[in-house]
């Protein structure tokens, strides 16, 4: 019999994800640091997560949020978190396990982070592969996610490229020029 070896990938994903709550933990306890803005892309389908299911309908696969300007009720647990968001003028609260984030920037500074799926979250993935070509869903807006109008395009930075090709982005891409 094989040992089992060491999951190096599975260690660091679980280490960024801790990234990721602990950013969450300081903004529900300290709130957003002026200029700061979070956007944070999730598998609307994915085990756990608990939407609206008006936006369930509009977003079948994924959905980014963007914590900014407008949004209440931050909490974060070990292994979800939650917040309200205005939705066409409708308060709505969203429910997201850690382990369906598939990217989490913060532009002003600019940070990203890109994850792969977990096996959960992939298999509720491959359980909506059965829709058929051209069914991505639409992108959601910054104002309708919190974001103010001047949000929109800040997320057009290296992870959005790689996120578009398929390339490897560099981390020093992200870290400040000195």
């Amino acid at each position: 019999m094989e040992p089992e070896l060491l999951h190096y990938e599975k260690i660091v994903e679980d280490a960024l994800r801790g990234v990721v709550r602990t950013a969450l933990e300081q903004v529900a306890t300290f709130g957003l640091p002026e200029g700061h803005g979070l956007y944070i892309t999730f598998l609307t389908a994915g085990p756990g997560v608990v939407i609206p299911a008006r936006l369930a309908r509009t977003y079948p696969e994924e959905m980014t949020i963007v914590l900014e300007h407008q949004f209440w009720n931050l909490e974060v647990g070990e292994a979800q978190f939650s917040v309200e968001l205005s939705f066409n003028r409708r308060q709505e609260r969203l429910e997201v396990p850690f382990d369906c984030i598939t990217s989490f920037a913060d532009p002003s500074v600019p940070f990203g982070l890109k994850f792969e799926l977990t096996a959960a979250a992939e298999t509720a993935e491959e359980d909506e592969a059965g829709a058929g070509p051209g069914d991505a869903p639409p992108a959601a807006s910054n104002e309708d996610a919190g974001g103010g109008p001047e949000a929109d395009g800040a997320a057009n930075g290296p992870a959005d490229e790689a996120a578009q090709t398929g390339e490897v982005v560099n981390l020093d891409s992200f870290r400040k020029k000195r």
